[in-house]
């Protein structure tokens, strides 16, 4: 797994096409995976899975957007976007979903809400 810097400064993971990770992987920055990771994934930032890229087991992390494959469960705490080439298997939990056209969503989500938002039963 390489660390590299982009030229706005900001530093992001990337694991490549033609790479396997199996275990645990814990990541302070956005990482992209276009490789395969068998195990568990923590990140403070953003997750993409690129079009070739999978990952089946377990992450956490801020942000997420699939356009490769996914089988297992997810925390997020912002937005789980799944891209038309995306594939999701299994148990997702997250604040905001977008799933766009075509993409293979299997499994179950469970929604957060904000604090401050009213439910329908308190109101």
């Amino acid at each position: 797994m390489a660390q590299t810097q982009q030229q706005s400064g900001t530093l992001f993971n990337s694991l490549t096409a033609g790479s396997k990770i199996i275990g645990t992987v814990i990541a302070d920055s956005d990482i992209r995976i276009d490789g395969v990771l068998e195990g568990d994934l923590q990140c403070k930032g953003k997750v993409v899975i690129g079009e070739k890229g999978s990952i089946k087991g377990t992450i956490v992390c801020q942000n997420a957007e699939v356009m490769g494959l996914l089988d297992g469960k997810a925390t997020i705490d912002g937005t789980f976007s799944l891209r038309a080439t995306g594939s999701m298997k299994g148990e997702l939990n997250t604040r905001t979903l977008v799933i766009e056209p075509n993409a293979q969503f299997n499994g179950t989500c469970s929604m957060k809400r904000e604090n401050n938002v009213p439910t329908a039963a308190k109101k």
